[in-house]
């Protein structure tokens, strides 16, 4: 079976600090929608982008949770509490709407 990931890409924020912020509580209301404990492995992971040069990254972060099926996933995105979360996401996103990508291991 494949595992199918779902990535949300954030822009460069407006306000970097603003952005972390926001951040800190939206992954606190993600933890308490979908009942993900605060302690122990989490079951995503969070990568910042880092400037190459004098080239700052399109994206700011990319935030990426593996699922162990599509519909896993579908019912999960289709859920009310990550409606809520999903909101929040665009809410917090100063630089722009964030892409969500969703994708297959190999």
């Amino acid at each position: 079976m494949q595992s199918i990931k779902l990535m949300v890409l954030y822009p460069q924020p407006k306000d970097i600090e603003t952005f972390e912020r926001d951040y800190v509580s939206h992954l606190a209301l993600f933890h308490q929608k979908l009942n993900i404990s605060q302690t122990g492995e989490l079951p995503y992971t969070v990568t910042k982008f880092c400037a190459v040069g004098d080239e700052i990254a399109k994206y700011y972060q990319l935030f990426t949770m593996v699922f162990s099926s599509i519909e896993e996933l579908q019912h999960t995105l289709a859920s009310e509490e990550m409606q809520i979360v999903a909101s929040d996401a665009v809410r917090i996103s100063t630089g722009g709407a964030p892409s969500i990508l969703i994708g297959k291991e190999n």
